[in-house]
Order: structure tokens, then sequence, then C-alpha cells
């Protein structure tokens, strides 16, 4: 089971240099192993509604969370503590905080491109290692 981190949906959205890697990931895993929070869900609405792609971001809500079988996770506010603490113990920022403090919680492996996760014991993986090169 999977958390996709916001620079894996952003890489495939924004089509930049390893989009087709994401694509392979969506498209190879079983539906329902994969999960994404909903503060990725507010990031990538923020990223692509400033560019003015309002079609593109509901067009991916569709794709994501209908065909592509994503399952959206929320932390409560009952977990902040959790993200501050991982903040503080691996000096990540609240979103990277955020995302490893769900992964905890749910015991998912964290898919990412951000390297700061390395810092963690709980760690990331590319979507390349994942889908075995």
């Amino acid at each position: 089971m999977y958390l996709l981190d916001t620079s894996i949906i952003l890489e495939l959205l924004l089509d930049q240099e390893k989009a087709d890697d994401v694509e392979r990931l969506l498209r190879e895993t079983q539906a329902g192993r994969l999960h994404l929070t909903e503060f990725t869900l507010y990031s990538v609405g923020v990223v692509l509604i400033r560019r003015k792609r309002h079609d593109s971001f509901l067009e991916a809500l569709n794709e994501l969370f209908g065909a592509g079988g994503l399952r959206l996770i929320r932390l409560a506010v009952s977990d902040m503590k959790a993200v501050a603490d991982a903040s503080r113990n691996f000096n990540l920022d609240f979103d990277d905080a955020y995302q490893y403090a769900a992964a905890e919680k749910r015991s998912l492996v964290i898919v990412s491109f951000d390297r700061d996760f390395d810092r963690t014991p709980r760690g990331r993986k590319s979507p390349t290692e994942i889908l075995g090169g």
C-alpha cells in the first residue's frame, strides 16, 4: 500500500521529466493500493488553479479517484501532534511532515521524488523502484 506525495502527482500533471514513470505506476498498480492525502489534493488544486488550469484539475480528480481508484485519506486535528513531531524530529516542512504522519498512521510506503523523506526511518520509494525498474 502506497502514499503518493504531492511531487508525484505534480510530476504527472505538469508533464515533467518523470511523468511517464508516474503514469506507469498509476496504470500498473492494483486499484485500492494507492492513496493520496487531502493535503496533496488541495496542494495540486492550488498549483493548477494558479496556472489557470481549472479543467485540468477537474479532469485529474476524475481520473485519479474515478478510474484510477486512488483512495483519499485525511488526518484529524488530533493527528497534528504527529505532524509537529515529524517536522521537529526529521527537520521536515509542514507538507512533508503531514505526508509522513499520514503514512505512519496508515502504514503506507511513501512514494515521492522529494529527498527530504530520506532523513526519516520510513524513507521513500520512487515509482521506478516500486515497479522494479
